[in-house]
């Protein structure tokens, strides 16, 4: 199956894993995902309900820069879905959260410990 180089026209869990990670816009989209996911206190620590909602607010994002692209280049664009993309993108970053979590990093001695103990 041949990978997307641009963003799917539908919303799916995957939608990440199947764009051609060879473009921009699969690096950009897929740091995106890391940046939000590394804020939310890691990747490893996030539920697999948070993971999903983080996907989704990568597609919304993505989906509102299409649209000020668009506007930018004087296209025509649907003001209704525009708007409608830019409230469910708040509402998806108000149920995962909107601040940092700090990580849960061992003092030096455990880290120094543990490192031993699997050398």
């Amino acid at each position: 199956m041949a990978k997307n180089s641009e963003i799917p026209p539908t919303y799916s869990p995957d939608w990440l894993q199947r764009l051609d990670g060879r473009t921009r816009l699969a690096q950009a989209v897929n740091q995106r995902y890391q940046d939000l996911t590394t804020d939310l206190g890691g990747n490893e620590s996030l539920s697999y309900q948070r993971r999903s909602l983080c996907k989704q607010v990568v597609w919304m994002e993505a989906i509102i820069e299409q649209q000020h692209a668009a506007l930018s280049r004087g296209e025509e664009i649907d003001q209704g879905k525009l708007t409608q993309a830019t409230n469910t993108l708040i509402g998806l970053l108000k149920t995962i959260g909107l601040d940092r979590v700090a990580r849960d990093i061992p003092n030096l001695q455990d880290y120094l410990k543990a490192k031993q103990a699997n050398a």
